[in-house]
């Protein structure tokens, strides 16, 4: 499945629905959806992220899922099942997270800070630092566990796993998925 440039553009500003069920223990927080995001409903979707693959290679799911073209019910069901969650800092959906100000990132943690005292979840993963910064204004934030707790979670920042993030790779991001989903209770040690 691919899209052209005018089919994706008929996509900016769409949101898409949290993945989140009773018994989420691990929500993992996107900056915002992408452009194919919107057009397929499926977080992180767009070919070439690394989000899928690295839960994958980190254990968190036990099958490889390739949302680029939508995700099956199979798959949503498989996410739900391991208690692993997702939703967005930023609802609206553009081609780049930079798009967004840093008042949408502030608004959306609010918004996230209330989804999490309602989902209550062990573990609350945001994926991208940058985005963290901006959302919560803690300016000299560092990737991993966080050294407060958020609304009775643990709080870590893991990095962005878009194609765009060369500084990590499927083994550096599976890495830190895979310490967060055990603080989670997701896997086992």
């Amino acid at each position: 499945m691919g899209f052209t440039r005018a089919e994706l553009e008929a996509f900016r500003d769409a949101e898409v629905p949290d993945l989140i069920e009773p018994g989420c223990r691990l929500l993992f927080v996107g900056i915002n959806p992408g452009l194919w995001t919107a057009a397929t409903g499926a977080h992180f979707a767009r070919p070439g992220n690394r989000f899928y693959p690295a839960l994958y290679r980190a254990g968190i799911i036990d099958r490889p899922i390739d949302p680029a073209a939508g995700m099956s019910d199979e798959d949503r069901e498989l996410l739900v099942s391991r208690g692993v969650g997702i939703t967005n800092l930023a609802h609206r959906a553009t081609a780049r997270a930079d798009e967004l100000t840093d008042g949408e990132l502030r608004t959306g943690g609010e918004r996230l800070r209330r989804v999490v005292a309602d989902v209550r979840p062990r573990v609350v993963a945001v994926a991208g630092i940058t985005a963290y910064r901006a959302a919560f204004g803690v300016r000299k934030a560092v990737k991993g566990r966080q050294p407060e707790d958020f609304e009775g979670a643990e709080l870590w920042v893991v990095p962005n796993p878009s194609g765009l993030n060369a500084h990590d790779t499927v083994d550096s991001l599976a890495q830190m998925y895979r310490a967060a989903a055990v603080e989670a209770g997701v896997i086992s040690r």
